[in-house]
């Protein structure tokens, strides 16, 4: 289904993005990650769990060798991120893999092994997204994008 060579993320959910992105920094000994402001619309852009919603989100992205950690802070509207927070706190809400072309051939075979692709699906100029519900499984959900 994903290969090891298509990952390309770690996604941390976050109470205070602020601590978070500059205890980063300084774990790493780079500057503090610059946070900006991610306005998800709803509509045919933007759904959880089937239906079109709009949130925000604060992010953080960090530069890996390969891939990125990225943070993300909920700060209005439902949204997968802010059901992660409210049942566990801070934490890894995703890993993220990279399939190119193959994504719907990949989001169908997940879903026939019985996961939820369902959940949450994202389309951005150049790409889209689609968390795929594993956490009961895996541990961990997924994040399938064709492209970065």
């Amino acid at each position: 289904m994903v290969s090891k060579d298509g990952f390309i993320q770690i996604n941390i959910v976050v109470k205070d993005i602020e601590t978070a992105a500059r205890k980063w920094g300084e774990l790493l000994g780079i500057p503090t990650p610059k946070i900006r402001l991610n306005h998800l619309e709803g509509g045919e852009n933007y759904t959880y769990r089937g239906e079109p919603v709009s949130c925000d989100l604060l992010v953080a992205d960090i530069p890996m060798n390969g891939f990125v950690i990225e943070l993300h802070q909920p700060i209005g509207g439902p949204s997968s991120f802010q059901e992660f927070l409210d049942r566990h706190g801070n934490g890894v809400h995703h890993i993220g893999f990279e399939v190119g072309d193959r994504r719907d051939d990949v989001i169908e075979q997940l879903s026939e092994a019985g996961y939820d692709t369902g959940r949450t699906l994202g389309i951005y100029p150049g790409s889209s997204w689609t968390i795929v519900d594993s956490e009961d499984t895996l541990g961990v959900n997924l994040n399938i994008k064709p492209r970065r």
